[in-house]
């Protein structure tokens, strides 16, 4: 039995929990109960936990307190999302706890979870039962009594797991969303997924692998390569999300066949990840595009990377695309932009379309980011530190993205940060419409924070899942459409769903309408969503927008 630890195995149980959590995205992504693909906790747990994995690795500290310290300011600026946002939270807590500990034992372990506890409910306004914060409060609580019977970190640490799975379990009875879904919290359960991983550190189990598809090859083998077998210059992997779960990818297929060799396409119902070797990685991402959107992208140039190898060079690859990116970073920011004015403006946002849109009506940095690729507290941070002003409002237009941008407000000590809690993107271009940088702060927050409460948001997306909730009985592919993040309905049609919205009192009392469509929405189709709106609502005047956005076929404001 394991009765305390250093900071190398504070390290190592850290670094075991994110691969942990990483291995396990997908099913906690799952758990998020809505239908709607847009289920992101996992992703959001598992890359703000691994920017702490990636500080810690490589390096060793002298105690666990200044492990736990480097832990928690990686997570503070890493974290993505609500979900990393509280996880932040909780090793922050932690870090506090185990301050000038060498070496920590159960009951240093257990004091510590409560810290971090009390320092997630104390940053949520308004918590809620059946969340990761009543998993983490009552996992701390277990925590508390098993240390008083045996103080041993692992005999400690094993009953937290024990008695937080029983509390992860009750979930689904405190909620009355999670209830309707039949589903435990998803931030509860990525929580308890990084303990186990830590626990199984401490008890010397394999670090997990995050999962992958044999049939498609990640990389090229330059080892095994001659240059006559280069044929085609450029590595190229890519995943796209489908359109619909039963595309038919024999099209893409013979396209990316005359175009390139090595070819090998993986699928399932949701998305399909694409290798070839190609000249043209352009048009094979072009013509993929039209079967879905586009998501991640791996490029590599074959042939400069066999002439390094030839050479005993090193073999330059994405892997090191972060360490670039850092250099870059570091060269621009040598200091903050200097105020050239009283009142800047930084939003979030997917989508080519809506960014313009944002910098049209005056937004001096724009984020890319939203549903599913929520930036992190250190992304928000960076922008608001590029922007030339004295005080700088954030637009985070998506509710899992404003905790991670309130963070920026104590981390920024050379500007004011104002955060308006705009939880769409209509909401946060009526707040930029609306803003009144001459009269001052005061009144330009409140004529923000007076815009957004006129907005009514209806968007519309697929399905990603079968699935019976609030009375629907909701089918994999269906068109589904939200009025103000709520189910409003779901239709195999979509012409006769858009229209069923534009029926709808929130647009039937509007003056003013913007349909904002998506990357998956053609022209004449957008088009004909417009008309849709002009017929059934006379009175307003019916605007349409090219966002852009990705997962949302089409954003609807009304005014």
């Amino acid at each position: 039995m394991i009765k305390t630890i250093d900071a190398a195995a504070f390290c190592a149980a850290v670094i075991h929990g994110a691969a942990a959590i990483s291995a396990s995205t997908q099913a906690v992504n799952e758990l998020n109960v809505f239908p709607v693909p847009d289920g992101d906790t996992g992703t959001n747990m598992s890359m703000t936990i691994n920017t702490a994995a990636a500080e810690l690795k490589g390096k060793r500290y002298p105690t666990v307190s200044a492990a736990a310290s480097a832990v928690a300011s990686a997570l503070l600026r890493g974290a993505r999302g609500n979900s990393g946002v509280i996880l932040s939270l909780l090793f922050r807590g932690f870090s506090k706890g185990v301050k000038d500990k060498e070496t920590i034992d159960g009951r240093d372990f257990a004091v510590a979870l409560d810290y971090g506890v009390a320092a997630a409910y104390k940053a949520v306004m308004k918590p809620a039962e059946g969340t990761i914060l009543t998993v983490s409060r009552l996992s701390a609580a277990a925590a508390a009594a098993a240390a008083r019977e045996n103080d041993a970190v692992e005999s400690v640490l094993t009953e937290t797991i024990a008695k937080g799975q029983e509390a992860l379990n009750n979930t689904v009875n405190q909620n009355p969303v999670l209830k309707k879904a039949g589903v435990v919290d998803a931030g509860g359960k990525g929580f308890l997924i990084i303990l186990q991983g830590m626990l199984d550190s401490l008890q010397g189990k394999p670090m997990p692998e995050a999962g992958s598809e044999a049939e498609t090859q990640d990389k090229a083998d330059f080892a095994a390569l001659g240059e006559e077998d280069i044929t085609f210059d450029f590595d190229t992997v890519f995943i796209v999300r489908k359109k619909k779960p039963n595309v038919n990818l024999d099209e893409l297929r013979a396209y990316l066949n005359s175009i390139g060799d090595s070819l090998v396409i993986g699928e399932d119902d949701e998305a399909f990840k694409v290798h070839v070797h190609t000249d043209t990685p352009g048009d094979a991402l072009n013509k993929a595009q039209e079967f879905g959107t586009l998501e991640l992208c791996k490029i590599e140039n074959m042939r400069t990377q066999y002439e390094d190898l030839a050479a005993g060079k090193h073999v330059q690859s994405t892997d090191d695309l972060d360490a670039i990116e850092k250099e870059l970073e570091g060269a621009e920011e040598v200091a903050d932009a200097e105020p050239e004015k009283e009142i800047g403006f930084v939003a979030v946002c997917a989508g080519d379309g809506l960014a313009a849109t944002f910098k049209d009506l005056g937004a001096d940095g724009v984020i890319s980011g939203g549903q599913t690729m929520n930036p992190s507290t250190d992304d928000i941070l960076k922008q608001i530190r590029k922007t030339p002003a004295r005080i700088v409002y954030v637009l985070p237009n998506n509710k899992n993205i404003i905790m991670a941008a309130e963070q920026c407000i104590p981390l920024c000590k050379e500007k004011k940060v104002v955060v308006i809690p705009t939880k769409t993107v209509p909401q946060g271009i009526s707040a930029l419409l609306a803003a009144l940088p001459e009269d001052g702060e005061d009144a330009n927050t409140q004529a923000m924070m007076d815009a957004i409460k006129g907005v009514h948001t209806s968007e519309v997306t697929y399905a990603a899942r079968d699935s019976d909730f609030d009375g629907f009985d909701i089918h994999q592919g269906d068109y589904m459409a939200l009025s103000e993040h709520q189910l409003f309905g779901t239709n195999t049609d979509l012409d006769a769903l858009l229209k069923a919205l534009a029926e709808d009192k929130p647009q039937q009392e509007a003056e003013f309408i913007t349909v904002i469509f998506g990357a998956d929405v053609k022209q004449e189709d957008a088009e004909k969503a417009q008309a849709i709106f002009q017929a059934a609502c006379p009175n307003a005047e019916v605007t349409l927008l090219d966002g852009g956005q990705p997962v949302y076929y089409y954003m609807i404001s009304a005014e």
